[in-house]
């Protein structure tokens, strides 16, 4: 039987990277005695190995906690637990459409940090009532005082409403939950209207189809219900409808307010859309939900099999994970070097990371990534405007009038302690500082307009590096800038290699490729001949390196006797060489282009 609106809560964890999201969802699992202590796993919510090892959260999951409050009443808690990374800001999105209220988040130790500020403003546009959490109060470092100033001074929340707990020894759960119970409002919705659910999320099931998970927020979804998702205008009778326990839990209906899943023998994975609306073919809804707005990608990179037989599996894969990750943009590509492939969007550096590790382990597939490239936006010299996100559409430079790369504004909250280094950092980056304002005396707020291409790369990881962690950085996109732009080609023994080419800024051009040879002379093995790799920008080449022959000692043979029949020998050897350098082909190991594709990190 659906649960009571009056006795529902919908929440999501919302935080900067790293506050402790995971962790109290943990707590709150473990109070709510759905898994026995023998079962419980920290993390227990990050389901995929890649989000254990690396302390992450990509996807945001979705859990129904039962909870006796003060009252006697027993609450149905819905709970979503969020990412914290900039890249996967459209998972918070959708978390935060299917939510009454959310709670923030914010590190005892470290305050408030930049990400902190934009996913509160994310909820606050969706009006969910935010209840402040300071999280690690157990730690020598944790200040209480000065978050609580800061709650009042840089998010202009109540401090008074904020509970103090530390997930990590379950300190403060009891308070947090009761919070939770007389803060957040109820859902609003009647059980006699038309059902209203909106799709949030949905994975893939081998042995029943697509697992739809949804918010409903008026009517009844029963099993045996012929329902029409609206957008695809796809009819279904639903088989299975339940909620999330960890596992999939059964309970034949979804009533207005509750957050659950459906499954309606659906195999065509294109049917299913995030956003869509759910209803009643037989009682239908008057008008379809507001959807979630559709992500942009800001990364560019295309995918291709090493082996090109698992052009097939490589195509049914990203299909399977476009259904469980909506952000993930694909089309059709191709290569003179590496045969056919996908070009794909992704939101930025860590999300194309983990695409690649999920399709290498989930679908046991081996792929080669090309340099990532943002969109570029180009006007010929006709008046015509056009976008690039690839070095293979790049026309001839004489055609284009203006070339313009895409802009952020980016916001960085640091320690005064290290604003000189990150100014310098900033700047480097071509960087033009718009606004610096002191929050209080030791943290400083800076907001910067720069190239989202010099973000792309290591401006995250050298940042945190030279803050000792303490730095935190967020953007969005601020538009188009003019820019001098030039198509990088990487030559290998006279031949341009299409994958390594790439669009770089002219002032970047000669350090990249001077990086990019270097590292290729490190990772293609030696011949029986030189190999020349270059680097060159039209017909100009920039930089060069030499792989060196292997040398065969063709005078071992020669014990002393006269010069004229070594000399001889050499002439052979060099005409053979040079023979074989006509003919011989370079093949390029896969750790060659991996290591392009990461000649970024380092100056």
């Amino acid at each position: 039987m659906p649960h009571p609106v009056h006795l529902i809560r919908n929440f999501c964890i919302i935080a900067h990277i790293d506050h402790g999201k995971s962790t109290l969802a943990d707590r709150f699992i473990q109070r709510s005695k759905i898994i026995d202590d023998r079962n419980f796993q920290n993390q227990l919510l990050d389901n995929m190995d890649i989000e254990r090892e690396r302390g992450i959260t990509i996807k945001s999951q979705a859990v129904a906690l039962p909870h006796l409050a003060a009252d006697g009443q027993r609450y149905m808690l819905n709970l979503v637990d969020t990412p914290g990374h900039a890249d996967f800001s459209y998972e918070v999105s959708r978390a935060i459409a299917s939510s009454e209220g959310a709670l923030l988040v914010i590190d005892a130790t470290q305050g408030v940090q930049a990400q902190t500020l934009s996913n509160l403003y994310m909820a606050m546009e969706h009006d969910l009532f935010i209840i402040p959490v300071i999280n690690k109060i157990d730690m020598p470092g944790a200040d209480i005082e000065r978050v609580k100033h800061q709650i009042d001074h840089d998010l202009g929340l109540d401090s008074s409403i904020a509970v103090c707990v530390s997930a990590k020894i379950g300190l403060g759960m009891d308070e947090l939950l009761q919070a939770i119970v007389d803060w957040i409002p109820p859902p609003n919705g009647q059980a006699d209207q038309p059902p209203q659910a909106v799709i949030f999320d949905s994975h893939y099931d081998p042995f029943r189809g697509v697992i739809v998970h949804v918010r409903n927020f008026q009517g009844t979804l029963k099993e045996g219900d012929e329902v029409r998702l609206w957008n695809s205008n796809a009819t279904h009778i639903l088989e299975e409808v339940g909620v999330f326990r960890i596992t999939l839990e059964r309970t034949k209906a979804l009533g207005p307010g509750e957050v659950g899943y459906f499954i309606a023998g659906i195999k065509n994975i294109s049917d299913v859309r995030v956003g869509d609306t759910v209803t009643s073919l037989a009682n239908p809804c008057s008008a379809s939900l507001p959807g979630f707005r559709d992500v942009k990608p800001v990364v560019f990179s295309s995918l291709y099999p090493v082996d090109s037989d698992q052009y097939e599996e490589l195509s049914k894969a990203l299909e399977k994970l476009k259904l469980n990750d909506a952000s993930l943009i694909y089309e059709k590509d191709s290569s003179a070097a590496l045969g056919f492939g996908f070009k794909c969007g992704f939101l930025g550096l860590l999300h194309l990371e983990v695409v690649q590790e999920r399709l290498e382990r989930e679908f046991d597939l081996n792929i080669i990534l090309t340099s990532p490239s943002v969109q570029y936006r180009l006007t010929s010299k006709k008046g015509q405007v056009y976008t690039i996100e690839s070095p293979a559409n790049f026309p001839d430079p004489t055609t284009i009038e203006v070339a313009e790369e895409p802009y952020i504004k980016a916001t960085i909250i640091t320690p005064a302690d290290y604003l000189g280094s990150i100014m310098t950092l900033c700047t480097n980056k071509r960087g033009v500082q718009e606004n610096m304002t002191y929050l209080d005396e030791k943290r400083v707020e800076m907001r910067y307009s720069m190239p989202l291409a010099e973000v792309l790369f290591d401006f995250y990881d050298k940042m945190k590096s030279i803050s000792k962690g303490y730095a935190s950085f967020d953007y969005e996109l601020s538009g188009f800038q003019v820019t001098d732009l030039v198509k990088l080609d990487i030559m290998i023994n006279g031949e341009t290699v299409d994958a390594l080419s790439m669009l770089v800024f002219r002032g970047n051009a000669y350090d990249r490729a001077r990086r990019v040879c270097e590292k290729l002379k490190d990772e293609i093995p030696r011949q029986q001949f030189k190999i020349a790799i270059q680097g060159s920008i039209g017909n100009s080449i920039i930089a060069r390196e030499t792989v060196q022959a292997f040398r065969k000692d063709v005078l071992a043979k020669c014990y002393g006797g006269d010069i004229s029949r070594k000399r001889k020998l050499l002439e052979k050897q060099k005409e053979g060489k040079k023979r074989m350098k006509m003919v011989g082909s370079v093949e390029l190991p896969q750790s060659a282009f991996l290591s392009v594709l990461k000649s970024g990190d380092d100056d």
